[in-house]
């Protein structure tokens, strides 16, 4: 069912657009709001959310069977920790279907690959692809920092670089050093794309505009938004434990909820459409090579 969401509201454009996004003034009780309506969706569609998000788990036990050679055991964490930075992106099919269940409608997996077909997908494929670059320099820059303190040394096995990192000093300024580095890119990546991705769903903005919209929420937010940051990383850390497996309950609860937290920061467009879906059309398994190419059909107009 809808979901009405309330609070302060403050106008984020000049006077005369009348069709510009609304940013509303939310608290911590919000972020509570948003969760809640999170495990909501997630349990009325769970295994269609573990089945979109199975490839947390699987590449977190390829990154852990890797380190089997520990050549690139320094980068666990950072590949772990840079799961908040794809995550927005990675979960645009959870947002479609938080927003067809907001609609009163039934969500399923099929559900979830409608968002390919929306015409601001393009606009979500340009920042996604801006969230993985700043993945690979977060990687890069978190092996430059190790390089810089432990040289090329590889570690003899798990216990030597726990040793390393936990009980010298050259470790303690790493982990500070890399915290704090880490840090600042979550921080670049949660103002650029809080509610960048469902507000380019949603309104079918382009990719400059939900960009822009998402730093004025957090601009108009810090603390609620900070708040919303931490958890984040709280749960994911909490999810890569044991062998990331938890991931398939994180991320699609925080994919739900981020959708929701969308809702409570943005107010709803008051000349919005309300989107039908297209009934499919049930096809036999018997004709499964065909369906791919549908284009080649004899019956067709």
């Amino acid at each position: 069912m809808a979901t009405q969401y309330q609070g302060n509201v403050t106008s984020m454009t000049q006077s005369g657009a009348a069709s510009a996004p609304v940013i509303r003034t939310i608290g911590l009780s919000d972020l509570h709001h948003a969760l809640r309506l999170g495990w909501e969706d997630f349990k009325a569609v769970p295994s269609h959310a573990i089945i979109l998000c199975l490839i947390y788990p699987v590449l977190g036990l390829v990154l852990a069977r890797t380190v089997h050679g520990y050549s690139v055991l320094p980068l666990l964490f950072p590949l772990a920790a840079g799961f908040a930075l794809l995550g927005p992106f990675a979960a645009i099919g959870l947002y479609e279907m938080s927003r067809r269940r907001e609609d009163g409608g039934e969500a399923s997996a099929w559900d979830a690959l409608e968002v390919f077909r929306s015409p601001s997908f393009g606009a979500m494929l340009g920042v996604g692809t801006l969230l993985f670059a700043l993945f690979v320099t977060w990687i890069a820059t978190a092996q430059a920092i190790y390089t810089a303190v432990f040289g090329y040394e590889t570690a003899a096995n798990i216990p030597d670089f726990a040793a390393r990192v936990l009980t010298t000093p050259q470790g303690w300024w790493l982990i500070v050093v890399g915290c704090s580095v880490g840090f600042l890119f979550a921080l670049v990546a949660l103002c650029i794309s809080v509610v960048a991705f469902p507000m380019m769903l949603d309104r079918q903005a382009t990719a400059g505009e939900a960009m822009v919209t998402s730093m004025r929420a957090v601009a108009q937010n810090p603390v609620p938004m900070a708040a919303w940051g931490l958890i984040v990383a709280v749960l994911l850390l909490l999810g890569s434990i044991p062998f990331f497996l938890g991931l398939a309950v994180v991320i699609p609860l925080l994919g739900h909820a981020t959708w929701h937290l969308y809702r409570e920061v943005i107010v709803k467009d008051p000349n919005a459409r309300p989107v039908i879906p297209e009934p499919r059309e049930r096809k036999p398994a018997a004709d499964f090579p065909a369906n791919l190419f549908p284009w080649r059909r004899s019956d067709r107009g």
